[in-house]
């Protein structure tokens, strides 16, 4: 292009492209009015526009002799296609943010904020996440333009921004609606002024509502494009999915606690003429409940039978969750039998009958003992329903077994059962334990048993050492002998006769010294 605005030359493409162009041609004559000015401008850069139906890029560049160069590049339907491409990448890449930021926290307060942060800084200029709440108390997230974010429980009526209380109801389904600023004003974070354009936009949540997403704009296009409504009800439906899950499993675990207290343990109070202590470990160190288990209970006398201390320890097939639910089950039928504490088989027969008339195929064994007071230590009945039997650890350190035998619980209609009586004296123990203390696997090689044998070496060396001390020593070694290395659940519970107080010693005669 001559610097007088005239056609200098061009090539084949740009004839068939411009059929009157010729050599002289003034090009305000022969070509769009975009490229004419293009080519007038002399300056190097690339400009947009269209020749018929089709885009095209131009670019110019001053030649040496004061002409300018043109150069047409067709863009086809590239350059749309390739604006829609970004825009799509952008909002799959803001989704799958989403969804990685969603789903990372059970935390219900948690995932409302970071819902709140990525609506504010990819859909709007801030944003609100309302939960359903209990009754007229809603708690809300808020993120304002700066990215702050800040949650409190509002006690506000719902019907009084259109649309929100269907919303949070969760049924019937309620449509993207864009509301007027003034109706939603306690909804506006602090600062937010100016506000154009107030969206609010259901949580559809999986079986429960979720609640409901508030879109604020104070910049830009008041309302929201066609692509920009199907980005925002997409990101809905994913927040409230992840709010609804963490709802309910911060649901869910509150009432996991509370059946888990309850499964739990108990913990061990004072004894009259009885000294009680205890361990537990379940199989997993996740785990806080498992199929052993224990309980103590005080029983009330009469003139026939006298009062005193009923402990039960028991093992239930398995390990887990269901084993715990079965475990709850016999402590609480003990329980209601405590009025028949003086009599083992018959406590033995009626837990029996309550477990073989249910569902469960799981078996257990337990294992009873009643304490008393008695003139010279303290008096034990103990009663095996298929479980081991106590060993009792002498003053002098000899390790009896008691002579109890009894069939397991759950299997059969009829249990057959011994008692044994024996008498503790002061300082001696009995210890009821489970078999995974002896079946615990490790050692040296990581594959040989605890055992009887070395059970009861460790309780000899306990001779005359208060129940604490003894189930500390056992449980430790246990603990030890098997490592990190799985195991099954453990359970022991050690019952003392109180050592006899020390005579005290005699005073010096001081008149005698004199």
């Amino acid at each position: 292009m001559h610097a007088d605005g005239t056609v200098a030359e061009y090539n084949a493409p740009a004839e068939a492209l411009f059929p009157r162009v010729v050599p002289g041609s003034p090009a305000s004559d022969v070509l769009p009015v975009w490229l004419a000015e293009a080519a007038a401008a002399e300056s190097d850069g690339a400009v947009h526009g269209r020749i018929g139906q089709r885009p095209y890029t131009v670019r110019t560049a001053p030649v040496g002799d004061g002409s300018t160069a043109l150069w047409l590049v067709g863009e086809s339907e590239d350059r749309p296609a390739a604006d829609e491409l970004a825009r799509e990448r952008r909002h799959t890449r803001f989704l799958v943010e989403a969804s990685e930021a969603l789903f990372s926290t059970l935390n219900p307060g948690r995932c409302m904020e970071v819902a709140a942060q990525l609506a504010a800084r990819y859909l709007a200029d801030a944003a609100v996440v309302i939960s359903p709440g209990d009754g007229r108390r809603l708690p809300v997230a808020m993120c304002d333009a700066a990215g702050r974010v800040t949650r409190r429980t509002e006690t506000a009526v719902p019907e009084q921004v259109p649309g929100l209380a269907e919303a949070l109801r969760g049924f019937p389904p309620v449509p993207f609606r864009w509301i007027d600023p003034e109706l939603a004003d306690w909804l506006l974070p602090e600062g937010a002024d100016g506000v154009k354009a107030v969206a609010l936009v259901p949580l559809p949540g999986q079986g429960v509502p979720a609640g409901a997403l508030v879109l604020l704009r104070a910049t830009g296009e008041a309302e929201f494009s066609e692509g920009e409504e199907e980005t925002a009800a997409l990101f809905a439906q994913w927040a409230g999915a992840a709010m609804s899950a963490a709802r309910l499993y911060a649901e869910q675990a509150s009432i996991t606690d509370v059946l888990m207290r309850e499964l739990l343990p108990p913990v061990l109070g004072e004894a009259d003429g009885l000294e009680l202590a205890s361990r537990y470990r379940p199989a997993g160190d996740s785990e806080r409940v498992g199929g052993d288990f224990y309980d103590v209970h005080h029983t009330v006398g009469s003139e026939a039978v006298p009062g005193g201390t009923l402990v039960a320890l028991g093992d239930v097939c398995g390990k887990g969750l269901e084993a715990a639910v079965l475990t709850g089950k016999i402590r609480n039928t003990l329980g209601a039998l405590l009025p028949l504490a003086a009599d083992h088989q018959r406590m033995l027969t009626m837990l029996n009958q309550a477990l073989t008339g249910t569902h469960h195929s799981r078996f257990a064994t337990l294992v009873l003992a009643s304490a008393e007071p008695a003139e010279g230590g303290l008096r034990l009945r103990l009663t095996s329903a298929g479980h081991l039997a106590p060993l009792l650890v002498r003053r002098d350190g000899t390790v009896e077994e008691a002579r109890t035998r009894g069939t397991l619980m759950g299997v059969l209609p009829q249990i057959e059962s011994e008692t044994d009586e024996v008498l503790l004296a002061p300082g001696e123990t009995c210890l009821l334990y489970t078999d995974g203390i002896t079946e615990a696997k490790g050692g040296p090689m990581g594959d040989s048993r605890f055992g009887e044998e070395r059970l009861r070496r460790a309780l000899a060396e306990c001779a005359g050492l208060p129940a604490e001390v003894v189930v500390e020593r056992v449980h430790m070694l246990a603990a030890e002998w098997v490592g990190e290395d799985e195991h099954d659940d453990m359970a022991l519970i050690a019952l003392t006769a109180p050592r006899r107080p020390e005579p005290a010693a005699a005073s010096p005669d001081l008149e005698g010294d004199a």
